[in-house]
């Protein structure tokens, strides 16, 4: 027969290991029943305010390790690798504010964003110089974006004044003095009936639209000399094959004509060396561009060129300029001068869809516009500026009512027919 198994015997030593055991046993649970009862007196509010700190403080913290290796990637041996990364920089310097983050690290970022820009090529040259520009607008106008411009400008101006270097490269670091600018986008023979510039046409629009940037903030003995020897290059360049460049070519007239009213200057102290020898003609010139309806010119074209000589042939002869109202957040902004229109298209040129991030946010671009310090909003003003999408269904769903009650009414048989 199989012998039974006996129990095994405990002896001192066992007893003691098992009264110890239910001891820790009974100190877990004690443990456990008071983190219970904390955790129970903690509302939901608070735990949902800790839990939402702490997913932002996630987010922050990945976004920051995102950017470090972007700008590590700005070293990488492949073109594409760093490219990538380029587009990745501009997109978040765009649309964030990262002053405390690139502080300490712009030096490295300059270096790193210089190499791209003295080897790289083409789309890569001008990626830097957009991501340079865009440095330089996160560190404001203290002293460090002022010591970041002037470290960057020798070189910018070296790519600029490069033949060799590709179109789009220019096109980019159009950072430079308004004499080399008129280099750029100058006709070959301007003032001796030479034709209007073909070659690299966006290039000679960008250095145009810097040149007319650039007006905005010069002394008023500049401006004397500029209405002096280089006014009459920009009507020769209505005339010109690309649309875009006659419309800058306008605005640009425009923008000195407006120049010249705010210094007070007499309208014979800069018309007698005009190459149209008179106002009227160039006026004459506009009206044909706000009514060209030449076939050839796409009707986009044709659209857009019609709507803005219009406003040019305005204030040229009433002094009336067309208005626009720029809306962000809570706040609206109004260009109401070619100069401040100017500005702001640069902007926006730059910064893109963050245009408006910025516009709320960064102290050196409302600075710039006289917007002052960026507003201070809780959490109830913001949520209370908002409308929900309820808000919005009951809305449409109103206004859609009332419209089928207001067709009803027309399509009755029995309304009076006028």
């Amino acid at each position: 027969m199989p012998r039974s198994r006996r129990a095994p015997r405990r002896g001192p030593g066992s007893a003691r290991a098992g009264s110890t055991a239910s001891e820790e046993e009974e100190a877990s649970s004690e443990v456990l029943s008071h983190c219970s009862s904390a955790s129970e007196g903690t509302s939901p509010a608070e735990e949902a305010a800790g839990s939402e700190a702490a997913d932002e403080a996630g987010q922050e913290e990945e976004a920051e390790d995102r950017l470090k290796e972007h700008m590590d990637n700005l070293l990488d041996k492949s073109a594409k690798a760093r490219q990538v990364a380029l587009q990745s920089l501009r997109l978040a310097f765009s649309s964030k504010t990262l002053y405390d983050f690139l502080l300490e690290r712009r030096l490295t970022l300059t270096d790193s964003l210089e190499k791209c820009l003295k080897k790289g090529k083409g789309e890569e040259q001008a990626l830097a110089g957009t991501v340079l520009t865009l440095l330089c607008l996160q560190m404001g106008s203290g002293p460090e974006g002022e010591e970041a411009f002037r470290s960057l400008k020798p070189l910018f101006v070296s790519v600029l004044t490069d033949s060799t270097a590709s179109p789009s490269a220019r096109q980019s670091d159009l950072i430079s003095c308004l004499s080399c600018l008129e280099g750029i986008f100058s006709p070959p023979s301007a003032g001796g009936g030479g034709s209007t510039p073909t070659q690299h046409g966006p290039l000679h629009c960008s250095a145009l639209q810097s040149w007319s940037l650039l007006l905005t903030i010069c002394p008023p003995s500049h401006i004397k000399s500029i209405l002096d020897n280089c006014w009459q290059k920009l009507p020769l360049l209505l005339s010109s094959s690309s649309v875009t460049l006659r419309i800058l070519a306008g605005e640009a007239i425009a923008l000195l004509f407006e120049l010249a009213q705010d210094m007070e200057l007499p309208l014979g102290f800069w018309q007698e060396d005009l190459c149209h020898q008179d106002t009227e003609f160039l006026c004459t010139q506009l009206k044909v561009l706000a009514t060209e309806s030449n076939k050839y010119r796409a009707k986009t074209d044709r659209r857009k060129q019609h709507s803005i000589f219009r406003d040019i042939l305005r204030f040229i002869e009433s002094g009336e300029y067309q208005e626009e109202t720029v809306r962000f957040g809570l706040e609206c902004m109004y260009l109401d001068s070619w100069a401040r229109q100017r500005t702001y298209q640069a902007f926006k040129e730059v910064l893109g869809s963050g245009i408006c991030y910025q516009l709320q946010n960064s102290e050196l671009i409302r600075e710039i516009f006289g917007l002052g310090p960026p507003l201070v909003l809780d959490a109830a003003a913001l949520k209370a500026s908002k409308v929900s999408r309820f808000e919005k269904h009951l809305y449409n769903s109103a206004a859609f009512k009332a419209r089928t009650k207001a067709r009803s009414r027309v399509r009755d048989k029995r309304a009076d027919v006028l």
